[in-house]
């Protein structure tokens, strides 16, 4: 979820000063012990039926790239309340106590078999559709490669590039524009608000070489701004291998307040935050963290679940077919005897498509890091089994996860940079900003040659140094026993880098195993940079590679109090990665040196890698 703040709030200084001080910079019940094996099948688990709602088609739409002007009013978006996706149950008796303190990896600037090129930055996507867009931060990167084709997603904007790094569609297109919303904001005299998006991904099927896009919506007044009482996660499926054709666009209903045959669950209406994308063989599947729009809340992970071939079937016809039916599961319960709600279960993708147990399987990881204890050793394996069965008209779907022991891993703390110059810092009068490593949560899961690669940010501590966000990585392999679902870690370890940090991390895999994690290295001697480690399963993880050097330290509004923040500035929430034959695609938040705009300087760095 990106940060804004909708600027009709008193702001604590004039933007006239501000902008002749920064000057010209704009225009360059808790159960431990032994949970090996703990399982479950239908326990905490509920499962209601639901329509997609079809939208129309689309494609890329050039737009006239807009100025910044001096008038600053309703730069910044609405703003969400401030929930926690960690609802802990209990005592917090056997935890572990002690903070990981792992060997650092060494630091290399070398980079075989490497190529990589900019990605979109904050200027490009506030700027695009004539500038009507607001002021974001974090990116929230998606990435997916095939065919020939490159697709890039942030807060708020896509890009489509050659393999080759060359821009195919430019200008950008906006989120809103792609999926047939209206703008963010448009700066009529009074300005006209649109839908809150948010959130992006994307994925490249292979299987069937169809594109798929998504997001988060939420409805808003368009004369105040205000949020409304409607949200949904949208998404978009090409209608032929080629992503810079016509894509169908369709949104499932996370409302849930009992209306449009949704659930009817506390505090709603809600919205559906951060939905993670996967699939398999058989289907198209989103998972959700459910908060109340309005009140604080947090009413756990939610899965929904679609026939990925009906869907394309769907999109193909351009809309003139009937729509396969959602499943919606509420596993919010489900690990509630392990200290909490389920939280952030992230579905896997695959660079290959085979045989799936079960009559088709698609496989979840997900955290248990519930707090208040800020360390843990737990992981869980899910799996969603008989997916063929999507492709009727009524499925019969079972999920079930099991418990497994893990190497410590804990709630990191926010990460330093170097200084260097900030212009709009520097013109508030504030100190250098820390970076925001949000939690633990699961990141990006990939199932690969029989193992779920995935891996967390973490609390280390590296000698004497401070405490630090490192990441804990695992490949967890898992197997069914009769029917029932089994899983081991089959080899973990973390990646850290001495007295600097290390955060948001996706794993690359292809489908012989060869893998590479991406993520952000910064601290006192790297400003916030593009990097990346090979993970073996027998060796561990290699060196840090720096593929995109960070030239500036993050200067962006989110992390100063005349904007509502702390001294924390947002970033992530997470990169992207994934394997394109033999070549793994990467991309990750870094700070160039490049044209910005007033209250955010952040970019995005593209990396290819031979593997």
């Amino acid at each position: 979820m990106r940060f804004s703040r909708r600027s009709k709030l008193s702001i604590a200084f004039s933007f006239v000063a501000l902008i002749i001080l920064v000057g010209a910079f704009a225009v360059t019940g808790f159960v431990r012990g032994n949970t090996t094996g703990a399982k479950a099948a239908g326990t905490g688990i509920h499962t209601t039926y639901a329509q997609l709602k079809a939208h129309g088609t689309t494609t890329f739409k050039a737009a006239v790239k807009g100025k910044v002007t001096n008038n600053t009013v309703d730069e910044l978006g609405p703003q969400l309340p401030e929930n926690s996706s960690k609802q802990p149950v209990g005592s917090t008796s056997g935890v572990p106590t002690n903070v990981p303190n792992p060997v650092p990896q060494g630091i290399t600037s070398t980079n075989p078999g490497f190529n990589g090129f900019p990605g979109i930055n904050h200027a490009d996507q506030r700027l695009a559709n004539n500038g009507n867009q607001f002021s974001l931060e974090p990116p929230d990167q998606g990435l997916c490669a095939g065919n020939g084709f490159v697709v890039e997603t942030i807060n708020d904007a896509v890009e489509v590039y050659s393999t080759s790094g060359h821009f195919i569609l430019k200008p950008i297109t906006t989120l809103s524009s792609f999926f047939n919303l209206a703008p963010a904001i448009t700066r009529s005299t009074p300005p006209v608000f649109g839908p809150f998006v948010s959130d992006p991904r994307c994925y490249y099927d292979r299987l069937t070489q169809h594109w798929f896009l998504s997001m988060l919506e939420i409805d808003t007044d368009p004369v105040t701004g205000a949020f409304g009482n409607h949200a949904a996660t949208f998404i978009a499926v090409s209608q032929t291998t080629d992503p810079t054709g016509l894509w169908s666009v369709y949104s499932i209903d996370n409302t849930d307040d009992g209306t449009n045959n949704t659930p009817s669950n506390a505090g709603c209406p809600c919205f559906g935050d951060q939905p993670l994308i996967g699939a398999d063989n058989n289907g198209f599947y989103v998972s959700t963290n459910e908060f109340p729009i309005s009140v604080a809340g947090f009413n756990g992970a939610q899965v929904y679940a679609v026939s990925k071939h009906a869907l394309i079937t769907a999109a193909s016809s351009g809309g003139t077919l009937s729509l396969p039916t959602v499943v919606h599961i509420d596993a919010s319960q489900a690990l509630v005897p392990f200290g909490g709600l389920s939280y952030s279960i992230q579905p896997a993708e695959s660079p290959t498509v085979g045989t799936e147990p079960n009559n088709g399987t698609e496989f979840f990881l997900s955290a248990l890091q519930f707090g208040p204890a800020p360390l843990d050793n737990r992981i869980a394996t899910w799996a969603l089994t008989n997916t063929v069965s999507l492709n009727r008209a009524t499925p019969n779907l079972t999920l079930s996860f099991t418990v497994i022991h893990s190497e410590t891993y804990g709630q990191p703390p926010n990460a330093t940079q170097k200084n260097g110059p900030r212009p709009l810092g520097q013109a508030l009068g504030d100190p250098i900003e820390q970076l925001a490593s949000n939690d633990d949560r699961m990141n990006q899961v990939v199932y690969a040659d029989g193992y779920l690669w995935s891996g967390v940010n973490t609390i280390i501590q590296n000698g004497s140094h401070a405490a630090r966000v490192g990441i804990a990585y695992f490949i967890v392999h898992p197997w069914f026993s009769s029917g029932t679902l089994q899983a081991n870690v089959a080899s973990q370890g973390y990646v850290s880098a001495g007295g600097q940090s290390v955060l948001f991390p996706s794993i690359g895999v292809t489908s012989s195993g060869k893998a590479i994690m991406t993520f952000t290295l910064v601290g006192p001697n790297y400003f916030p940079s593009a990097a990346y480690s090979w993970i073996d399963l027998n060796h561990g993880a290699g060196p840090i590679h720096i593929a995109g050097a960070g030239q500036l330290p993050d200067d962006g509004f989110s992390g100063y109090p005349q904007f509502g923040g702390a001294g924390v500035g947002r970033w992530g929430d997470y990169t992207a990665a994934v394997a394109d034959g033999n070549n793994i695609w990467m991309a990750a938040e870094y700070i160039p040196n490049t044209p910005r705009t007033l209250l955010a300087n952040w970019g995005t760095f593209i990396s290819e890698v031979a593997a």
